[in-house]
């Protein structure tokens, strides 16, 4: 067992996590008693490295400890998914199965956006003159129609040379049941440029369907040789400043895995970050005792969305990179890897205001980032942000921000306020500073409305859980349109995901396609497959949990024969049989529905397994006592959304406040990292766990 980590999976000395967002990285340090110590600095793009050295050298010496106390340290990143959109990967090359080059380029062959005549779909990543074929062709049972040429694979040896190749995919036809082609194909390259970065598809994507399955490998090697040196180098950088401990990444499913895994994986770090945000609400669920819970994740650049159900976030297995509709579905590179389902909007702190041709005031999608950031910031930017019209309105005291490390410039967000909105849409400087607010606040709130009828749930009956640095800002008024009475803000909200990243277990999950009818099924075959998958996700996971005692979570993906999508079953420990398979295909698919279709086959695609170690234990929020209101002299003069006019709001520091404490509405209380508002429609409690509780004053009926 390694020494940093108990039979529980939970290290014994310091934890450290950072997560590099879209303007700020965030860190957490967990002390051994578990109390947390956080800190907030803006991101360096250029070098995201310099960020977040520089990030835990600041919560380091706040906590006053040094690089031998910490046991593990836990990193999220943006970085690969930045370099997808930012189309600032490695050059990357394709071989594939002959006649099916363009395969990449074809898509799904639809309309996402049907009456748009300019409709604009994203480049391919490989353009076409480097997706080269090679003559071979399995079928779906993996027999060999087309033996291998290997002259057709010497052949394009030249032409990755030449082109400066520094990476490569190979993506064969049916190859996820039998890879034999593609490694083979592999070794040949590697033996021919040993330099080169190769990816299999058979590898990081063993599921039916060519198209999704080849811009996954894409993807992977796209931003792989990226990766590799970003996390060789960081880990090279923390062993030289003295942390000889695990380096740990967050996976865009919620589990951890080590350097070398997201190494050669750095597709499945696409959604690490608000990943562990999802982990962090599904804890807060926990610790409340509420399965049903609506995440609300505000930073600097989007707005993340994330239902829990069952003290659990939602997953699913694709994910949208680089839409080009942003926030429409089917318009982005799909990629193949567990993830937590959420939905994610243009709306954060960074997120610009205009004023369209129509005239209309439009929030995002653009962010001013870190870089220049928001006008207030005094770095540059022009164009005033949601975080500007935060301070125009009073919500933010400047100088409390950020735990006063940046000095933000009242006098530059209303000057850009009064100049790209006020004056060209003719309003005065509190009502154009109100409608970027009440704009980024409606398209949060319909977002969450459409997310939830999409997945039949009523998102009025749930708490909703906010975190990040925007979030505990427009949480209020984001209650209240939609309807909900509850909201709970966790001690560190706005280090929220870096706070998740901490309580997530290290996790890793398998998936292969292995096509099967229930009414033929190979029982054999599937225990053989399963068997299989536990080994190999078990070896990843036991790299960070030692001989911790796992779990394990069996998933089929399962449909009526012909239709075109499958369901996930969880299937229970014991013998798989077709009796068991049936019933729990028919349960979920009823309960999905509301009916099944008797009579019909039922065939199952694929298959997943998820080998976990123990979560953190989280111990039940207990009643907090008798009610003591908090009353203080400190005001300031903020716009109320529910009055439509400014009045005195209370201000609190949040650590003066005990459990039991209470502070009627209008209010803020602020803290290092964030402020949460409490409009004059709530009240607010501090239960026994730190968590700012509001509450409606008037409950709807």
């Amino acid at each position: 067992m390694t020494p940093e980590l108990s039979s529980g999976g939970r290290a014994t000395r310091m934890r450290l996590a950072v997560d590099i967002g879209g303007t700020f990285t965030d860190i957490a340090l967990e002390n051994a008693d578990g109390a947390l110590v956080t800190a907030k600095t803006l991101t360096t793009p250029s070098a995201p490295e310099e960020g977040f050295l520089a990030g835990v050298e600041e919560v380091m010496a706040k906590a006053g400890v040094a690089p031998k106390d910490i046991g593990a340290i836990i990193h999220g990143t943006t970085l690969a998914t930045n370099a997808l959109i930012e189309k600032r990967g490695a050059k990357t090359a394709l071989l594939t199965t002959e006649g099916h080059r363009d395969a990449l380029e074809m898509a799904y062959e639809n309309r996402f956006e049907q009456y748009d005549v300019n409709i604009d779909r994203p480049a391919p990543l490989v353009p076409r003159w480097l997706r080269l074929p090679v003559r071979e062709r399995m079928n779906s049972r993996g027999e060999a129609l087309v033996s291998l040429e290997e002259e057709s694979v010497l052949a394009h040896i030249p032409t990755l040379r030449n082109e400066g190749v520094e990476s490569l995919a190979i993506g064969f036809l049916h190859a996820y049941v039998n890879p034999a082609h593609e490694i083979r194909v592999a070794e040949i390259i590697a033996a021919q440029m040993p330099e080169l970065s190769i990816t299999m598809a058979s590898e990081v994507a063993p599921e039916i369907r060519e198209y999704e399955r080849q811009t996954t490998a894409v993807a992977n090697a796209y931003v792989r040789p990226l990766m590799e040196r970003y996390l060789r180098e960081l880990s090279q950088r923390l062993k030289t400043d003295g942390f000889n401990c695990p380096f740990l990444l967050m996976t865009s499913g919620g589990g951890l895995c080590t350097a070398e895994t997201a190494a050669k994986f750095p597709i499945r770090l696409v959604e690490s970050g608000p990943a562990g945000g999802a982990v962090l609400a599904a804890t807060i669920a926990r610790q409340v005792g509420s399965p049903q819970l609506l995440s609300f994740d505000m930073g600097g650049t989007t707005a993340k969305i994330c239902m829990i159900d069952d003290f659990e976030p939602s997953s699913a297995r694709v994910f949208e990179v680089d839409r080009s509709y942003r926030f429409k579905k089917g318009s982005g590179m799909p990629v193949r890897i567990p993830v937590i389902e959420m939905v994610e909007i243009g709306a954060g702190g960074g997120s610009i205001a205009h004023v369209d041709a129509m005239h209309r005031i439009a929030v995002g999608p653009h962010s001013a980032g870190s870089e220049p950031g928001p006008a207030c910031y005094g770095r540059g930017g022009a164009r005033p942000a949601v975080t500007d019209a935060d301070v125009a309105l009073g919500k933010i005291a400047p100088e409390k921000f950020a735990g006063g490390a940046i000095a933000l410039d009242v006098g530059a967000a209303i000057a850009a306020i009064k100049q790209h909105i006020g004056e060209p849409s003719g309003l005065g400087e509190d009502m154009a500073a109100f409608a970027i607010s009440e704009i980024v606040g409606e398209n949060m709130a319909a977002a969450a409305r459409a997310h939830a009828v999409e997945q039949g749930r009523d998102v009025r009956s749930r708490t909703i859980v906010a975190f990040g640095g925007a979030a505990p800002l427009h949480v209020a008024r984001f209650a209240e349109k939609l309807g909900c009475d509850r909201v709970i803000i966790p001690a560190g909200a706005g280090v929220g995901s870096a706070i998740g990243f901490l309580l997530a277990p290290a996790a890793y999950e398998i998936i292969r396609s292995m096509p099967a009818r229930i009414d033929a099924l190979d029982a054999a075959a599937i225990e053989n497959l399963l068997d299989a998958m536990r080994a190999e996700a078990e070896l990843v996971v036991r790299e960070v949990a030692g001989d911790a005692p796992l779990t394990r979570t069996r998933t089929a993906f399962m449909r009526y024969a012909g239709q075109g999508y499958e369901i996930p079953v969880f299937i229970d420990d014991g013998p798989v049989t077709a009796d068991l398979m049936k019933s729990g295909f028919e349960e979920a698919y009823r309960q999905l529905y509301g009916r099944i279709i008797p009579n019909m086959p039922i065939e199952v695609l694929t298959w997943a397994v998820r080998i976990a170690a123990p979560s953190k234990p989280v111990a039940r929020v207990t009643p907090a006592g008798a009610r003591r209101d908090i009353a203080t002299d400190e005001v300031r003069s903020v716009f109320d959304a529910s009055r439509g006019s400014r009045c005195d709001y209370a201000i609190h520091d949040r650590q003066s406040l005990a459990s039991g404490d209470h502070v009627s509405g209008p209010a803020l209380i602020v803290e290092a990292q964030t402020t949460t508002v409490i409009s004059s429609a709530f009240d607010a409690g501090i239960d026994c766990a730190g968590n700012i509780v509001l509450s409606r004053k008037e409950p709807r009926a």
